[in-house]
């Protein structure tokens, strides 16, 4: 195995390093990883697609979308394939890795930011959430870590916490849903979306990775 480093950058949280990794018998693919450890790359995106798909579902009208998470863009993209979205807020935190999503040193980047439905928000999802208007969306998708026992960084621990949740559920619209991904169980997670929106559903959901089958959680609330 071969890696080539195309990018690296240093923020508050830590070291942010996008590689390519080069297999002396299969394919190339970039891969992402936060301080050392693994975040996501572009030969396994069928979680990403997943997440999208299955919150997509929860909502009649999905015209205006946020996603919490940018990462290297494929939960993106599956909600920009549907055409009931009108308006894709995704809110990343490392600016590094926005540029290099415009720049290129993604390769599908440019054309993914291309769409005239995406606005880029570089903010904590947290104070993005705070900050947006009441009642301005139709669907949230936190796509930031691998769920509460899963963090990219400790900070993320509140973003699963009753003030963050709080801040969603004014956000969304009426019929609206908030969608959290997660690798494992998460039952405090499931008591604090009760807690919030009065309301909680957890759905299992089957994911072929590298060929493995894993089990996955979407947990979702919605406003009434």
């Amino acid at each position: 195995m071969e890696y080539v480093e195309l990018a690296r950058a240093e923020s508050p949280r830590g070291e942010l390093v996008l590689r390519e990794r080069r297999p002396h018998d299969g394919p190339t693919a970039l891969e992402l990883r936060a301080n050392g450890v693994f975040v996501m790359d572009t030969l396994e995106v069928s979680t990403e697609r997943a997440l999208a798909a299955a919150a997509l579902a929860l909502v009649d009208h999905p015209v205006a979308v946020v996603v919490g998470g940018l990462g290297l863009g494929y939960t993106m993209h599956e909600v920009l394939a549907d055409h009931r979205v009108e308006t894709c807020a995704v809110v990343e935190i490392e600016e590094a890795l926005v540029g290099w999503m415009r720049d290129g040193t993604i390769q599908h980047g440019p054309a993914l930011l291309a769409d005239a439905r995406v606005r880029i928000v570089v903010a904590d999802v947290a104070v993005a959430l705070a900050e947006a208007h009441p009642a301005s969306y139709d669907l949230i998708l936190l796509d930031v870590d691998n769920g509460p026992g899963y963090l990219v960084h400790e900070g993320n621990a509140a973003l699963y916490e009753d003030p963050l949740l709080e801040a969603a559920s004014l956000v969304l619209r009426p019929g609206g849903a908030l969608a959290v991904w997660s690798a494992d169980e998460a039952p405090a997670l499931a008591e604090a979306l009760e807690r919030v929106f009065g309301n909680v559903e957890v759905q299992p959901l089957d994911v072929a990775l590298q060929g493995r089958d894993e089990h996955y959680w979407l947990f979702a609330a919605r406003k009434d």
